[in-house]
C-alpha cells in the first residue's frame, strides 16, 4: 500500500445472488444467469429481470421503517447495515461526525412514483402518500442510512447513471484523503425493475429480447448478446483511513488506491466508439494508485452484454494491455445491470477476488465475440495470483467511474 491507499474495513452486498456477501459471492461464482419471469412486468414487451430472492425488508428492518422508505433505500440500508458489522464498528460509539456516508443512485423511486401516478391519473390527489417525496428523492438514500447509522459527517448522493456506486466511493475516498473524515459508508443502490423502467429501456433498445430463456438473456461479451437485464440491489463498502482502522485493530479487506473519472462528451447514451473517455477514466485510476498497467492483474468489466459497450470496452482492454489481458469478467451475467448500484457492486466483488485469490465466471459466456482479444474468465471460478485489480463503471451520458485495488 501506499499512503494514499484507503482501508476497506466493510463489506455489505443485496443481489439477486443473494441477501449478504457470502450468499452473494457464491452465487456468482456458480456462473449461472438468474434473470426470471417477474410479476411486476408481466404484460409488458420485456417481463423478465433480476430480482433480489427473499428479501423481506420487514423482517430485516422492521415493518415502520420499511414502510416510511422506498425499495431502493430498504436495499442500501440492508447492505451499510452489514457492512458497518462486517468492519465490526458501532455505530452506537463512534464519533459521528467523522463518519460520511456517501451513496449513488441513478433511478430513484419507481415503486413510490408508480403509485402515486396511478392515483393522479384515477383523481385521487388525496390518496396520494405524503411521504411521496421523502420516499423517492435520491439524496434520502444518503440521509435515510445516516439517520439509521448515526452518521453526521459529510453527507453526500452521486448520480453518473450506471457509474454512481463507483463514483460514490471515489468521492468517499477523496474525503478521506482531505481529512474530512475518518470513516465513509459509501456504496450504490438501485431498483429500476419497475414497469415504467422496463419499457422506458426497451423503448431506448437497451434491454435483451430473449423472452423465450431470460436466464441466458445477459451474455457479456457474446457472440450473440443483444442488450442488458434490469436488476436491483445494493453494494456498500467501509472505507477507513488506514492509521484509523490499524488504531482499532480493524481487519482491512484490501485497500482502494486509484480512482479515475471522465467525461465521453460525445452522446447521451452511446459511448464514444473508440473508448477514449473510457481509456482516460482507467489511465487517471491508474495514475491516481501510482501503478501501472501491469500492476493490473484482473479487471471486473462493465460489461452490460450490450453489442456496441462490450466491443468498445474489450478494444479499450487490449490496446491497454496487448496480448498479454488480464484474466476479465463482468458479474452481470449473473445478476443483470443494477444501474446505479453496479459500480459499487462490482467493487467489492472485486475486492472479494483479490481477497480470495480467485476470479469469478462470465455467465452465459458460450462463444466471444470474434476479435474481441481480452482472456474473459467462463463456466467456472479460476484462482489467479493477484495483488490488484480494476473495476470499471460507464454510464449513460458518457460518464466514467474506474477503481483501482489493492489486495490487503
Amino acid at each position: 500500500m501506499t499512503a494514499r491507499d484507503m482501508a476497506v474495513t466493510g463489506l455489505g452486498l443485496v443481489t439477486p445472488a443473494g441477501v449478504g456477501v457470502e450468499e452473494s459471492w457464491t452465487g456468482i461464482c456458480a456462473g449461472s444467469g438468474l434473470a426470471a419471469r417477474d410479476e411486476v412486468l408481466t404484460g409488458l414487451p420485456v417481463d423478465f429481470s433480476c430480482r433480489v430472492p427473499d428479501f423481506d425488508a420487514a423482517a430485516l428492518l422492521g415493518p415502520r421503517l420499511t414502510w416510511r422508505i422506498d425499495r431502493f433505500t430498504q436495499l442500501a440500508m440492508v447492505a451499510a447495515r452489514q457492512a458497518v458489522a462486517d468492519a465490526a464498528l458501532d455505530p452506537e460509539a463512534w464519533d459521528g461526525p467523522r463518519v460520511a456516508v456517501v451513496l449513488g443512485v441513478a433511478a430513484a423511486g419507481g415503486d413510490t412514483w408508480a403509485d402515486a401516478y396511478r392515483h393522479l391519473a384515477e383523481g385521487r390527489v388525496d390518496a396520494i402518500s405524503p411521504l411521496t417525496l421523502p420516499r423517492s428523492l435520491p439524496n434520502m438514500v444518503a440521509g435515510e442510512v445516516s439517520i439509521d447509522l448515526r452518521a453526521t459527517g459529510p453527507c453526500l448522493t452521486t448520480s453518473t447513471a450506471c457509474a454512481s456506486g463507483a463514483t460514490a466511493l471515489g468521492v468517499a475516498r477523496d474525503l478521506l484523503r482531505a481529512g474530512s473524515c475518518d470513516i465513509a459508508i459509501a456504496g450504490g443502490t438501485d431498483c429500476a425493475r419497475v414497469p415504467m423502467g422496463s419499457a422506458a429501456f426497451h423503448r431506448l433498445g437497451a434491454l435483451s429480447q430473449r423472452r423465450d430463456d431470460p436466464a441466458a438473456a445477459s451474455r457479456p461479451f457474446d457472440v450473440d448478446r443483444d442488450g442488458f437485464v434490469l436488476s436491483e440491489g445494493a453494494g456498500v463498502v467501509v472505507l477507513e483511513r488506514p492509521e484509523h482502522a490499524r488504531a482499532r485493530g480493524a481487519r482491512i479487506r484490501g485497500y482502494l488506491a486509484g480512482y479515475g473519472a471522465s467525461a465521453d462528451g460525445y452522446h447521451a447514451t452511446s459511448p464514444r466508439p473508440d473508448g477514449d473517455g473510457a481509456r482516460r477514466a482507467v489511465e487517471a485510476a491508474l495514475a491516481d494508485a501510482g501503478a501501472e498497467p501491469a500492476d493490473v492483474h484482473h479487471v471486473n468489466a462493465h460489461g452490460t452484454s450490450t453489442p456496441q459497450g462490450d466491443r468498445i470496452e474489450a478494444n479499450l482492454l487490449g490496446a491497454l494491455f496487448g496480448t498479454g489481458t488480464p484474466p476479465v469478467t463482468s458479474v452481470k451475467g449473473t445478476i443483470g445491470h443494477t444501474l446505479g448500484a453496479a459500480g459499487a457492486v462490482e467493487a467489492a466483488v472485486t475486492l472479494l477476488s483479490l481477497e480470495r485469490q480467485l476470479v469469478p465466471p462470465t455467465a452465459n459466456l458460450n462463444q466471444l465475440d470474434e476479435g474481441l482479444a481480452i482472456d474473459v474468465v467462463t463456466k467456472a471460478p479460476r484462482a489467479h495470483r493477484m495483488t490488484g485489480a480494476l473495476s470499471n463503471a460507464f454510464g449513460f451520458g458518457g460518464q466514467n467511474a474506474v477503481l483501482f485495488f489493492r489486495a490487503a
